[in-house]
């Protein structure tokens, strides 16, 4: 038999700041394939000097589609699917070449650990964060959804030991940018399913996103990082379906 091989995909759009990082932790692989959606700072450059195959495509589908397109652009039996801004620990790595060694399942869920603006966070519902991340390349793929994508496959979940450290918003500039883009890109994606909305359940989806995040999910115990995400997933939510209400208005009715 032959030993198993381990590629690990990415997609990348301007994700120079810690790429590097995240690709020196992940150097024990076989391959590393790194779909670029057209950086305009030094995330290609970055990526070819630590020895990744950079694909360019430009036609944005939506984060589930490309993130596929990185696993149909890799060549090995095993895949580890992580982003620009994850970095696998120490730990992490000599549990995946356990599993690759002895495999006891085709998909493996990983422990996440996200920060924000500097604060590792361990509530909010930012945490625990068990995510199928490595998985045989025939076993699984991801959804085609625009956003929030998941890994799709029908097998039973072993854990890894180990962290992968998620480096989620570097500051606030961040939280802004991303805020604007994933509410943009989920009332697309509502809009395309069928769903409407209005200001109102925009504003009460809004809070409710507030009192889940900073009291049911004990927010609270995170401090002002804990209160900043709870503001921060409440705007989100009400400009997500802000949006999808403004996407409904511009529809022509038949």
């Amino acid at each position: 038999m032959k030993e198993p091989t381990l590629g690990v995909a990415i997609i990348t759009k301007n994700a120079a700041l810690r790429l590097a990082q995240c690709l020196q932790s992940v150097a024990f692989a076989d391959e590393i394939v790194v779909m670029d959606g057209g950086s305009t700072d030094a995330t290609v450059e970055i990526a070819q000097a630590h020895g990744a195959r950079v694909v360019i495509d430009t036609d944005w589908p939506g984060f589930g589609p490309q993130k596929n397109r990185a696993l149909d652009a890799l060549t090995t039996t095993w895949v580890l699917s992580i982003d620009a801004d994850e970095v696998v620990t120490p730990e992490l790595a000599v549990s995946i070449a356990a599993a690759l060694a002895a495999p006891r399942a085709d998909v493996y869920a990983i422990d996440r650990l996200s920060s924000f603006c500097g604060h590792w966070v361990r509530h909010c519902g930012w945490y625990p964060d068990w995510i199928p991340r490595l998985f045989k390349r025939s076993a699984a793929r991801f959804s085609e959804d625009l956003v929030h994508e998941r890994l799709v496959f029908d097998t039973p979940v072993q854990r890894l030991k180990g962290k992968l450290l998620h480096y989620s918003y570097e500051d606030f500039e961040m939280v802004l940018r991303k805020l604007d883009a994933y509410s943009t890109a989920g009332a697309k994606q509502r809009h395309a399913a069928g769903q409407r909305a209005g200001f109102g359940k925009a504003l009460a989806r809004g809070a409710w996103a507030f009192v889940r995040t900073y009291v049911l999910r004990l927010g609270f115990l995170d401090g002002r990082a804990g209160f900043m995400i709870a503001v921060s997933n409440a705007e989100t939510v009400y400009y997500r379906f802000l949006k999808l209400a403004h996407l409904d208005a511009q529809t022509p009715r038949e």
